[in-house]
């Protein structure tokens, strides 16, 4: 037990250390404490530790959080930054459940569990809404995969995060269709690994994370709870101390084998309608998920913690109650409801215990073996600090730069399409299964087999007897965010916004999973609140709901991460076999560029290469991209195939259609504003390539009409032609261009 009542101020300092708690926040137990008369238990430290740490209360973050993003909603939203998913209606019957968390920490010193759970987790957020799981996402950032320092190379962590992620998300049956991987030197021995899951649900069948009836039985269903991830949510909110053994330690241990009739047990409770309350047991296990339930539904609970079933039967109390043990589900029932489940669980060989009721009172009361251990006010428990950090712009002298364009860019394209953050993603996606359940219409890949080239987003046609469907994309721009964190994470949400129209839905709702460094450093805190108004700005000028979110600080190793907001958007199209793809389809069609490519290589990856250092980021012209939205709602029908404009710039765009079947692409740039090197490779802006069906060609101009658009060139049989006043930039066969970007990655994994 801590004597935190008589501790010496530098006594009190050694055991905020050990709690991973500020020497305020100690300060603070204390004077609780002295208020009742007594010396917390270990139990209730223990608690309030994990409780108050970073990763779960969100200290540092929440009053910005509730700042800009509060009334980001809209008509068709159901339940917003409330639960542990966002629900956001589908149609008339179903709605969509999706979350999207990082699981960095635990994936910089055991990449494949950190991955593995980190996916095992997100299927839970979304399984304890009600919904059925149909669909996963991964965005990963990777350190420099050259980089052979520090205890695990980036080489390893990257194949053992991708093996993490494959191995679960197939095994459970869920397929993996959507995401992102980028590479950055900042990243080397922190990784990022961002988990998205999307479900569908009734809308009548929809479980909230909390529980408003007294005198439910209390029910832990799944796995057996043991001493992997103790302090996982404590671990998590520091910077990662690499020689710590307990780093190790902290990470869960995932079990899909378990969670597949785990799934199924949940939602066959669920079709009976006998779940009252539901949340999953990730971060901070039981302690989190008992007094958030409970307390977010105005009730408290008795707790017996003899009664979970445990892996090691040597496990002390605290150690029960805020284990993180995987594949695990909180339930409130009532007790007339007990014999239904039971029956379920048995069908579907779930263990599992009753390990309290809920009361209506304001204290949480926890026994073990017949002794009282914990008696706190859960909104104490469930409060934690929150804190106004200080921010600051970082000081940089502002100029004007330009980037050297190369001696030969026949030489310099060539090597260009091989670069980790060019090249094909096929050594990874191939490794997962996209197709299972059999509701992947446009895949991660499109076009010809064994030719296809990337697609902007992946189409989920979710419920059986509709045609409508979910448009999926996710990713970041590290680089554009570091230079000026406002801008940076506007031309992020322009991207993958240009990503759904692009496939021929419409944007629909916004997922941040918002990954930044040290919130105790003011600069740090800068970008992040720059970072968190634009995305609130963003929603604001398009009308879409922020739906969900997570907040990760402390991403730093002997440097600090880039800000990374990874944003996932999901778009609705109401016929899926209207989808359009990224191949180049007919030779004679005209290639349409809609929108602006701006002339500035601020961000790019050709800039990355170049070795240029950008101080400034223009402007995002928000009312062009609604606009584009607007005409490519009236000039679907003539359109054959499209693709964004984005990493590695117009060439990449233009390359990329060219990739997915036999044809190509000749492109003349001379209109295009800028010097060349701009023209082919800046990222910014709001740039759509078009594949117009010739005979259609007068009505597509008709209807397009709000936005700039200009023809740059036309489908051609095999071969990619770039030219600029009369003379050619790039004359290369397709398929040799092709040869060289599906294999960049070969020597990494």
């Amino acid at each position: 037990m801590y004597d935190i009542i008589k501790s010496s101020n530098e006594n009190l300092g050694k055991i905020a250390g050990e709690l991973g708690l500020t020497y305020d926040e100690i300060v603070m137990l204390r004077n609780y404490f002295t208020g009742l008369g007594r010396n917390p238990t270990d139990i209730e430290i223990q608690a309030i530790a994990q409780g108050w740490s970073e990763h779960s209360c969100y200290k540092s973050s929440k009053l910005y959080l509730k700042k800009y993003f509060s009334g980001l909603k809209s008509d068709y939203t159901i339940l917003t930054m409330e639960d542990d998913a966002g629900v956001i209606s589908f149609d008339k019957d179903y709605a969509y459940v999706v979350k999207m968390e990082s699981h960095n920490h635990p994936s910089a010193v055991e990449p494949y569990g950190g991955a593995a759970t980190g996916v095992g987790g997100i299927i839970r957020d979304v399984l304890c809404m009600g919904a059925q799981p149909v669909a996963l996402v991964d965005s990963l950032y990777f350190g420099d995969p050259d980089n052979m320092d520090g205890n695990l190379t980036e080489r390893f962590i990257l194949n053992r995060v991708v093996a993490g992620i494959r191995d679960y998300g197939n095994r459970v049956g869920i397929p993996t269709v959507a995401g992102s991987t980028h590479f950055n030197k900042v990243y080397n021995g922190m990784p990022l690994v961002n988990a998205g899951c999307i479900g569908i649900v009734r809308k009548d069948h929809v479980v909230r994370s909390r529980v408003s009836v007294e005198g439910d039985l209390l029910i832990v269903c799944g796995g057996r709870t043991g001493k992997d991830g103790i302090h996982g949510v404590n671990f998590a909110s520091k910077v990662l101390d690499k020689g710590s053994e307990e780093n190790r330690n902290a990470v869960q241990l995932g079990n899909p084998i378990i969670k597949e009739p785990l799934i199924h047990a949940i939602l066959e409770a669920n079709e009976e309608r006998i779940i009252d309350g539901m949340k999953d047991l990730g971060g901070g296990g039981l302690s989190s998920a008992v007094s958030e339930m409970l307390f977010a539904g105005g009730m408290s609970g008795i707790i017996n913690l003899d009664k979970v079933l445990l892996k090691d039967s040597h496990m002390e109390p605290w150690e029960i109650w805020v284990s993180e043990s995987q594949e695990r589900m909180f339930l409130a029932i009532k007790p007339s409801n007990l014999q239904k489940i039971s029956r379920i669980f048995e069908k579907w060989g779930i263990e599992y215990s009753i390990i309290g009721e809920t009361v209506k009172n304001e204290n949480l009361v926890i026994n073990f073996n017949g002794e009282k251990i914990l008696d706190m006010k859960l909104s104490f428990l469930t409060g934690g600090p929150m804190y106004a950090r200080s921010y600051k712009k970082p000081e940089m002298e502002e100029k004007t730069v330009l980037d050297r364009e190369p001696e030969n860019y026949r030489d310099f394209i060539l090597k260009f399409l091989s670069n980790p953050n060019i090249c094909s993603r096929f050594n990874i996606v191939r490794q997962y299964d996209f197709t299972v359940r059999g509701n992947t219409i446009v895949k991660p890949f499109a076009g010809f087999p064994n030719h296809e080239t990337h697609s902007d987003a992946t189409i989920i046609k979710p419920v059986e007897e509709s045609y409508q469907g979910l448009c999926l994309t996710s990713g970041s721009i590290p680089e554009m965010v570091g230079i000026e964190p406002y801008n940076g994470t506007m031309h992020v949400l322009s991207e993958g916004y240009r990503n759904i129209l692009s496939s021929g839905g419409r944007p629909h709702s916004i997922v941040d999973a918002l990954n930044f460094g040290n919130p105790e450093n003011p600069e740090t805190m800068y970008r992040f609140i720059e970072s968190i108004h634009a995305i609130s700005d963003f929603c604001k000028a398009t009308g879409l709901p922020l739906v969900s979110g997570n907040v990760s600080f402390y991403n730093e190793t002997d440097i600090e991460i880039l800000p990374t907001p990874n944003m996932l958007l999901i778009g609705k199209i109401e016929d899926v076999r209207r989808a359009k793809t990224v191949e180049a389809k007919t030779p004679g069609n005209p290639i349409y560029l809609a929108g602006s490519i701006i002339n500035d290589l601020a961000g790019s990856q050709y800039s990355s290469i170049m070795g240029t250092v950008h101080t400034k980021l223009p402007d995002m012209d928000i009312d062009e991209l609604v606009n584009i939205n607007k005409d490519l709602s009236d000039s679907m029908d003539y359109i054959e195939s499209m693709h964004d404009i984005s990493t590695g710039g117009l060439l990449m765009a233009i390359l990329e259609m060219s990739f997915g079947g036999p044809y190509g692409i000749e492109a003349d740039i001379s209109d295009i504003h800028g010097r060349t090197n701009e023209k082919l490779f800046s990222e910014l802006g709001t740039g759509i390539l078009i594949e117009v069906r010739k005979s259609d060609e007068k009505d597509f101009l008709e209807a397009f009409s709000r936005s700039n658009i200009r023809k740059i060139g036309t489908v051609i049989d095999g071969e990619v032609k770039i030219s600029e006043n009369g003379r050619y930039i790039l004359s290369a066969k397709s398929e040799k261009l092709r040869s060289i970007w599906e294999k960049g990655l070969d020597k990494y994994i």
